[in-house]
């Protein structure tokens, strides 16, 4: 029993899942191999018809309609396969974002900045307003700086450092820059004001403005704010930073952009929304702006995270039991009340019911460590530290578990039943056949050559194993060529076996003439061979 038990708390190791990037339609065009090797993903463009992706070795690759250049390929070629993106070869991703152009702005696991893609506003940061066709590394008043955090407007860009100190550049018309001025920024601009000596924690931006958060907890707002998506009251641009005077007392620990509204989660896990309103993106129970931070009631639960999409008019959130609500623009309708999905990841909410399609964060697909009882079974096959019992065969021993194979075969359940020796020793059959067929019964499947699988059919009929008597008879037919075909003809009339006899026959029949010169043919049991020609000359085989 402790066997048993010990492979059950194997089995239950983790409960982690693998997102499903599958739900995004763009990763329709993958294969779905291609898809179990994907490690991080970001879906973007006006309709969700780019993709950016890493692999488990650390490769990435671009797929989709390729707007502007922004897949970085170096041309504005549509792809329908993915392509891999070799600039950035031997770069790990630490976080991404994109514009509405689109534009990508990446930070690598070492802090640098990589961007491309749409540039007719500066903002890929380079100094120009031409197109990046490849990823360009940003390095102006950032070279000793390591970058942390990346977020993107529609056409400006936002980048967060280690010391906390916020760089923006890019479209400036509603002074989402935060310089203080309506002029484009070409180059990043280190964003100051009130924000000089405030450590910023995390950031985000909406279409045209920026939201930073410092440790202390307060929030601080800039740029567009017609829809009252800084939360500061009134509707007035902000050229530079002002901090939200009214979470005053209340310690926020995220914030999200939407198109043109807001959210932020407190430490206490509760969600205040602002900003547009026109599809009930606030959570509100109605459809008017609000240019104060407004409390949303999702349910009685603690909130853990909030997510929204400056290319999106959707938000949602989960909370600490796992529960995942959306509320906002749902696939053409407006939902104006936290609703409760049937997802389990905030992601799921973007990928079946956001406009467009896309990704509100950089997806990270961690590998699924979470081992089923079958998987942990198999991997417990001939595992010496855990096995009570080994077989010698051949001189070598395979390893098991007396418990498994009283559940698992008829056969060992009466032979071990009052058998308390741990080593058995196998002279009937041999040793390759003998751990496959041991192995069947931790795994349900067998890997043998089709001469192999001959013994482990023999062993099968002994044995009364049905099941694996038809597995081996489906290697057999997989494995059959001119040179083997009468040895597994043969083998099959031993064995009973007269699904594959027919089949073996066919296949002589229908390869007769080189089958006829191999040695398998020539050194044929003399009743098989007579069998043979009776059949073969019933069916016609010989006519000319």
């Amino acid at each position: 029993i402790s066997v048993v038990l010990r492979l059950y708390l194997q089995a239950t190791l983790s409960s982690l899942k693998m997102l499903d990037v599958g739900k995004w339609p763009i990763f329709s065009l993958c294969s779905e191999e291609e898809l179990q090797l994907i490690r991080q993903a970001c879906v973007f463009g006006s309709a969700g018809n780019e993709v950016l992706y890493t692999t488990v070795n650390d490769e990435i690759f671009v797929l989709g309609t390729n707007c502007c250049g922004c897949l970085g390929l170096g041309d504005v070629q549509s792809t329908i396969e993915p392509r891999r993106l070799d600039s950035l070869s031997g770069k790990k991703i630490a976080c991404l974002s994109y514009g509405s152009g689109p534009h990508i702005v990446l930070a690598t696991t070492e802090g640098e900045v990589f961007t491309w893609g749409h540039n007719a506003y500066s903002q890929l940061g380079n100094g120009t307003t031409n197109h990046g066709l490849v990823p360009c590394h940003i390095s102006t008043n950032l070279s000793n700086k390591q970058v942390i955090e990346v977020a993107c407007g529609s056409y400006h860009s936002l980048v967060l450092t280690s010391d906390g100190e916020v760089f923006a550049w890019g479209y400036n018309n509603s002074g989402q820059v935060g310089s203080g001025s309506t002029v484009n920024q070409p180059i990043p601009r280190r964003v100051t004001g009130c924000l000089q000596n405030k450590v910023v924690v995390t950031i985000a931006c909406g279409q045209m403005c920026c939201m930073a958060v410092v440790d202390s907890g307060e929030v601080y707002v800039w740029g567009y704010n017609g829809n009252g998506q800084l939360g500061l009251g009134n509707s007035g641009n902000q050229p530079t930073p002002c901090r939200v005077a009214a979470l005053q007392g209340i310690r926020v620990q995220r914030v999200a952009c939407g198109y043109a509204h807001t959210l932020v989660l407190t430490d206490e896990g509760q969600v205040y929304a602002w900003g547009a309103n026109s599809y009930g993106q606030l959570g509100t129970g109605n459809k008017s702006n609000q240019s104060y931070p407004t409390p949303v009631t999702v349910e009685k639960d603690r909130i853990i995270e909030i997510a929204a999409c400056h290319s999106t008019h959707t938000s949602a959130a989960k909370t600490q039991g796992g529960h995942v609500y959306m509320w906002g623009q749902c696939r053409g309708q407006s939902v104006i009340l936290p609703h409760l999905t049937h997802f389990s990841c905030t992601d799921d909410v973007f990928a079946c019911f956001a406009t467009p399609a896309v990704t509100w964060r950089l997806l990270s697909v961690e590998p699924d460590d979470h081992l089923t009882v079958a998987e942990s079974l198999k991997r417990e096959f001939d595992n010496p530290n855990t096995a009570d019992l080994k077989f010698l065969v051949d001189g070598k021993y395979i390893y098991a578990h007396k418990v498994l194979l009283k559940i698992r075969c008829e056969h060992f359940r009466s032979s071990l039943e009052d058998n308390e020796d741990d080593i058995v020793e196998m002279s009937e059959f041999s040793y390759p056949v003998y751990r496959a067929f041991l192995e069947y019964l931790y795994t349900d499947s067998i890997s043998l050559s089709p001469e192999e699988a001959v013994g482990l059919l023999d062993l099968a009929t002994f044995y009364r194993e049905n099941r694996l008597k038809k597995l081996c008879q489906q290697t057999i037919k997989q494995g059959i060529c001119e040179e083997n075909a009468i040895a597994l003809l043969s083998a099959a009339v031993k064995y009973d076996a007269q699904d594959l006899e027919e089949f073996c026959f066919r296949f002589c029949i229908n390869h007769l003439t080189v089958v006829t010169q191999t040695s398998g043919f020539a050194e044929m049991d003399h009743d098989l061979l007579k069998n043979f020609i009776s059949k073969a000359s019933r069916v016609g085989a010989f006519k000319n």
